[in-house]
């Protein structure tokens, strides 16, 4: 704890991707030095901050209601004679940061995700009402080397390693609102990734908006910065996301077939199933490259299971190409997957697109694709009863007193466990399963037994 006084109660409100849940993390971290100590709730914290993200429709107008909202637990703690900083941080920040000033009187700071580095020096010229309230600078290095050593909250941890995208999909905002694509030095990830197993992280997903796209020194491509993780000691698994199908390349695929420490699970987003609608998206890949990546890589591993995004209602989608959407789903056969109706964002080629699709069809053609997609996700985790499966101990329910853990699939697993510890990985014998976790009991070796 800081001797700089009493704690200072500390409230972060997260939206959107993983990356934004990284950045949250960060953000406490560089706030912990400060004497801020992270709060449950917001009426009573003297500093709000809302991470946000840019990517769904009304992302903005959600950011002033809950300004209105935060305004007034403002107000009250004035009239008792305390402050409340309240900033917003994250791609609307980065993207709307000037208008949230003019609009928005009750935000003191604005600060986008490549300056939250910056924190400490902007609350103080709050506090003095001196300087800028604006900090959006794309400035990545300058970011990951100010930030201090991690806090991990317990045996599973982000560790951001590419930022920014090149891609410009016809829909995205990321790169206006992240940057262009930058990549950390091999060294710096290894070191931060050290820092996390030496405090007990088992389990590390490696973070990006196109996270395989990684390009270090020296020529280190994503597939080389995987293998020279996984020869940490004391790091027992490892994740990627999100990750684009232009960018899975032969040594990519291959090192899922031949590091065990790579869970055989990939999110590796699709969009759509129609070339056509693929093609206006720019998203540089049709149907049979994706099933043919879908191929290798399950031929690499045979274990593995496939999630994906999709974008329903598309400008100029027609019946005919959601039907394609429909079927690359019926082939492909996913384990869990994340589906969403277009929503125009401002400043995208997409939004000035002509044939935008009415938000009744959408909202039926996303109805029937989650339906297919939840059959799939159920399938997939019942086919689970019966197996033995080594789960990850993150913890253990207060009231049950069962253990709580993670699948090789990143399925949440709820078993009876003995005494099994936290970041142990124990066999655990599948016995139920629901639409969105696991449930079982420790297996029992056969010296147990005897």
């Amino acid at each position: 704890m800081s001797d700089r006084g009493p704690p200072k109660q500390l409230f972060i409100e997260t939206y959107g991707c993983q990356m934004n849940v990284y950045d949250s993390e960060r953000m406490r971290d560089v706030l912990t030095p400060l004497g801020y100590v992270l709060a449950d709730r917001p009426d009573d914290a003297d500093l709000v901050i809302l991470n946000t993200c840019h990517i769904r429709e009304k992302a903005t107008e959600k950011v002033y209601s809950e300004i209105g909202r935060l305004r007034a637990h403002k107000q009250r703690r004035a009239g008792e004679g305390k402050t409340m900083t309240i900033a917003i941080a994250g791609c609307v920040a980065q993207a709307e940061g000037e208008e949230i000033i003019r609009r928005a009187p009750a935000v003191d700071l604005v600060v986008g995700p490549q300056a939250y580095h910056k924190l400490p020096e902007l609350i103080a010229r709050a506090a003095r009402k001196t300087g800028e309230r604006l900090a959006a600078d794309f400035t990545a290095q300058e970011k990951f080397d100010a930030l201090p050593a991690r806090a991990p909250d317990g045996v599973t941890a982000f560790l951001s390693i590419q930022e920014g995208c090149d891609k410009f999909c016809t829909f995205c905002v990321v790169p206006y609102t992240r940057g262009a694509e930058f990549s950390r030095p091999v060294a710096d990830v290894l070191d931060e990734a050290l820092v996390l197993v030496d405090r007990g992280v088992r389990e590390i997903t490696l973070l990006g908006q196109n996270v395989n796209a990684y390009h270090g020194e020296g020529g280190a491509g994503f597939a080389d910065l995987l293998q020279r993780l996984a020869r940490i000691r004391g790091l027992t698994r490892l994740r990627y996301t999100t990750s684009h199908p232009a960018e899975m390349t032969d040594e990519l695929i291959a090192l899922h077939g031949s590091e065990p420490k790579l869970m055989p699970c990939l999110h590796l987003p699709v969009q759509s199933g129609s070339d056509r609608v693929l093609k206006a998206m720019n998203r540089k890949h049709d149907g049979a490259y994706y099933r043919d990546i879908a191929k290798r890589l399950r031929a690499a591993r045979p274990n593995l299971a496939l999630s994906t995004d999709f974008i329903v209602g598309f400008p100029d989608e027609t019946e005919e190409d959601f039907e394609a959407t429909l079927q690359l789903a019926r082939d492909i056969v996913f384990a869990a997957a994340y589906s969403f109706k277009y929503s125009p964002r401002p400043g995208t080629p997409a939004a000035a697109m002509r044939g935008q699709v009415s938000e009744a069809v959408k909202s039926e053609r996303l109805t029937r694709l989650q339906v297919l997609l939840g059959a799939q996700q159920g399938a997939f985790n019942r086919a689970q009863i019966g197996l033995t499966l080594p789960v990850l101990v993150t913890g253990q329910g207060r009231k049950t007193g069962q253990k709580r853990g993670r699948s090789p699939y990143s399925q949440a697993v709820h078993f009876d466990a003995g005494g099994a510890q936290l970041g142990e990985t124990v066999d655990v014998r599948i016995m139920a399963a629901s639409q969105n976790s696991l449930a079982g009991a420790l297996e029992v070796q056969e010296e147990e037994r005897a």
